[in-house]
């Protein structure tokens, strides 16, 4: 593989990890359908129904920056590949069992070959809801992750050859990619049966969210801007603007009337690109804020331990003590009041945090430190980062 001479830790990004994954929670909130009030419901989906598309893709921009910053020039690829599976899977298998017994115990029907293709990760290349809504829903984006983390040893040596003068032409031609493929769905995929209660089908969805192939173009996003910062071209942006204006993004995308399909990436990939490298950059300058907080780069530790475990959570939690009958088979309301839907997510939120910690405490944490160690120290080379307000174009490759 490639060498990075990438030295410092990422603080702020282990952050932002926590913060995306509250917005797949929040998302997986209005899903579980714990408010009474239609009204309520109506308008907690329609203001963060799609945080975790948000989520995710920052998760999948983020997973090729930091492979890139952190590739070692020791490594080989059948060790890297064992570092990323020991990753994956030993949390993806526990939350697989326990999804099992949860189904086992709520009377609910366990789906064959569905199942058998979410245990071995492929259920993403399905393009079937079925597949997906199975065992510990949230898994299909391990699939994707799956397919970046193969792919990467082959991805590396294309992105490493790139001149330093062309890497913001690969990444905005990656992005002009990206927002095509709505466009693409649109016009070859069919849009009925329509899902749920958009005018678009579950095809046109698998295929610009769902589908590895179509996510693949975030990841070498990712591993460009890592590119870009490394190589002195970072334009010297702060994380503020970017950050905002994601927020401005997300915003009004809720409140314009649009083609649901260019929410799930195209709308936000943009500001998302900005806030990754600018977060990373003032990370290397040494500078501190809540984001790179003890608590926050705790939270993101244990980021991916809470994305496996919440949705397990809420949904049977809801179920448990909110749906009619619970399975214990006593009756209770369908969903609560406001006030009480509240308290249900704060309390979900809560427990799946602390369930989490035991999942990274107990599973991943120890199984990383035992077989996950990479081989060799990094390079020592100072990274060179173009400091705000000058040409510096230094480049580290």
């Amino acid at each position: 593989m490639a060498p990075s001479n990438a030295t410092s830790r990422l603080p702020s990004l282990t952050g932002m990890r926590f913060l995306a994954a509250l917005m797949v929670f929040s998302v997986h909130g209005a899903a579980a359908g714990v408010f009474r009030d239609i009204d309520v419901a109506a308008g907690y989906y329609r203001w963060f129904g799609n945080a975790g598309a948000v989520g995710v893709s920052f998760f999948f921009m983020l997973s090729g920056f930091v492979l890139t910053w952190s590739v070692r020039p020791a490594d080989t690829v059948r060790g890297f590949w064992r570092r990323r599976l020991l990753k994956i899977f030993p949390n993806h298998l526990v939350t697989f069992a326990a999804a099992l017994v949860l189904l086992a115990v709520t009377s609910s029907a366990i789906a064959f070959p569905e199942t058998l293709a979410n245990l071995f990760l492929v259920h993403a290349w399905v393009p079937d809801s079925g597949y997906v809504e199975t065992a510990n829903t949230v898994s299909w984006s391990l699939s994707v992750e799956l397919l970046f983390y193969l792919s990467f040893p082959l991805l590396i040596k294309g992105v490493s050859r790139i001149a330093p003068s062309a890497l913001w032409y690969a990444a905005a031609g990656t992005v002009a990619l990206i927002m095509l493929l709505p466009v693409i769905a649109q016009l070859l995929l069919p849009d009925t049966p329509g899902f749920m209660f958009m005018k678009v089908s579950w095809t046109q969805i698998w295929f610009v969210y769902v589908f590895p192939l179509a996510r693949l173009l975030e990841f070498v996003l990712g591993m460009l801007l890592a590119r870009i910062v490394l190589a002195g071209r970072w334009i010297g942006l702060g994380v503020v603007p970017p950050a905002l204006l994601t927020l401005v993004v997300y915003v009004g995308a809720v409140r314009i009337e649009h083609n649901p399909l260019y929410n799930y990436v195209a709308l936000t990939v943009i500001p998302l690109a900005l806030l990754i490298p600018a977060a990373a950059a003032s990370d290397v300058k040494g500078r501190t804020s809540w984001l790179n907080s003890r608590p926050m780069v705790w939270l993101g530790d244990i980021s991916f331990a809470f994305y496996c475990v919440h949705y397990l959570i809420l949904i049977y939690g809801h179920r448990l003590f909110g749906s009619d009958p619970n399975i214990f088979g006593k009756p209770s309301g369908p969903a609560w009041n406001t006030p009480g839907g509240l308290l249900f997510l704060a309390a979900a939120l809560v427990v799946s945090v602390l369930v989490a910690w035991a999942l990274y405490a107990l599973v991943e944490r120890p199984v990383m430190r035992r077989w996950g160690r990479p081989p060799g120290p990094r390079r020592t080379e100072q990274i060179p980062v173009r400091p705000e307000g000058t040409a510096e174009t230094t480049a580290a490759h």
